[in-house]
């Protein structure tokens, strides 16, 4: 199966070279290639160039893309997709006033979705998770991590990572699962948390890690959540299978949640709405990636990440939807990538490269996704007709995407 995608108007995050992360200054470029061709044989990037030098293939199909921009799929590194349900009755509440954590208090939030998951068979949680992943990937994500964490029992937490492995059979999407082991405490171990932190480290993870579905465990390091002391046993039980961190840190309070997650050789922290020169000095020389989610703050009407903070001190960033029923209902990484033009100040080649190369590194696997290299898979984005990639995040209520190919496959 061979593909050549002709006359394309900017072939863009070109490169000759394979790249897994890109940080600091480095951000603001974008390799381009104007007037350009693209060659695909089955699932792998195999050959790019200008036009004038486009010959010799014998392509089964053949895509004009004349006057269209083509650039690698959006990879994106957080995502609650697995879920059951909608929490749109909170939506209603918060517009009347009622905070995320005051409606959490009532029984709201986590534990929401969790009782709601708990009653849904597998089947069902499948099926309407499968339909939300189809529209992500329509949307021009073509990898795209999914956490647990609805489920809060060790019964369910197993549900949902049976479910991501269901979803990695069924789609040609790149999808990375994590065990988010430590995501709400249930209403049951309210006045004894200690028994459920307990329950996560014995029980939860060494099943979990059997399964052998997860090479990542992730913690709500947050107050009212787990705190610093909770977060490392979780994250030295996890350590114990193999289990590298990918942490939620800093949405509301500043806690110290960067620093042990760096300690932890963490591969990505992500939220970062709060953010200090403390937690700027730990990223640096670490392997572990800041990933802002600008959906939520959107949503939430909470602070956006300090990105420029971030990107200026010489660290690499990645962009994510954070998508979930309760604070980030929206998978859409195109809206993502024009609210990080928006409101985090990013530059349009900020914002593409944070959503390609480096939200693949988020996820371990920017050796082979992110980038259009020879070599690489074939995860590739075509536009409607445009003029130039900054009508990407300058468009932000339209659909620039015409076509998506992942795995060399017209989706």
């Amino acid at each position: 199966m061979s593909l050549l995608i002709t006359n394309i108007k900017q072939l863009i995050q070109v490169h000759e070279h394979n790249t897994t992360i890109i940080k600091g200054s480095d951000m603001k470029k974008l390799p381009i290639i104007e007037n350009a061709y693209l060659y695909i044989e089955n699932d792998t990037i195999i050959e790019f160039g200008e036009m004038n030098n486009c010959e010799g293939f014998d392509a089964e199909t053949i895509i004009d893309a004349t006057g269209k921009i083509v650039l690698p799929t959006w990879c994106d590194s957080h995502t609650h997709t697995v879920y059951a349900g909608d929490r749109t009755s909170e939506f209603v509440d918060r517009i009347n006033g009622l905070s995320y954590a005051e409606i959490a208090q009532k029984g709201g939030g986590i534990l929401n979705s969790a009782k709601t998951l708990q009653n849904t068979s597998e089947d069902e949680l499948f099926e309407q998770s499968l339909q939300r992943l189809n529209e992500l990937i329509a949307m021009g994500t073509g990898a795209v991590e999914i956490k647990s964490g609805y489920g809060l029992t060790v019964e369910a937490e197993l549900k949902m990572l049976r479910v991501i492995k269901r979803l990695k059979q069924e789609s040609l999407a790149k999808i990375i699962p994590t065990l988010l082991a430590a995501h709400a405490i249930p209403e049951e171990f309210k006045s004894k948390k200690q028994d459920y932190i307990n329950y996560i480290t014995d029980e939860l993870i060494p099943k979990a890690a059997e399964l052998n579905i997860t090479n990542f465990v992730d913690v709500f390091c947050e107050e009212g959540y787990f705190d610093i002391n909770d977060t490392e046993a979780i994250l030295k039980a996890g350590q114990t299978f193999n289990l590298q961190p990918k942490l939620h840190v800093n949405q509301f309070n500043i806690l110290g949640g960067i620093a042990l997650g760096v300690k932890y050789n963490a591969l990505s922290v992500d939220h970062l709405e709060e953010i200090n020169d403390n937690d700027i000095e730990a990223l640096k020389g670490s392997n572990t990636i800041a990933v802002a989610l600008p959906g939520c703050s959107y949503f939430l009407s909470i602070p956006y990440t300090q990105a420029r903070k971030i990107i200026d001190a010489g660290l690499p960033l990645a962009i994510a939807t954070d998508y979930n029923p309760g604070s980030s209902p929206s998978g859409n990484m195109n809206f993502i990538v024009s609210a990080a033009c928006v409101k985090l100040k990013l530059t349009p080649e900020e914002a593409i490269n944070a959503a390609t190369v480096n939200g693949a590194y988020a996820m371990g696997i920017s050796n082979m996704y992110g980038s259009i290299t020879r070599g690489k898979k074939a995860n590739i984005i075509i536009t409607k007709p445009m003029n130039h990639y900054s009508e990407i995040p300058y468009a932000f209520a339209h659909n620039p995407i015409e076509h998506v190919i992942i795995n060399g496959q017209q989706v």
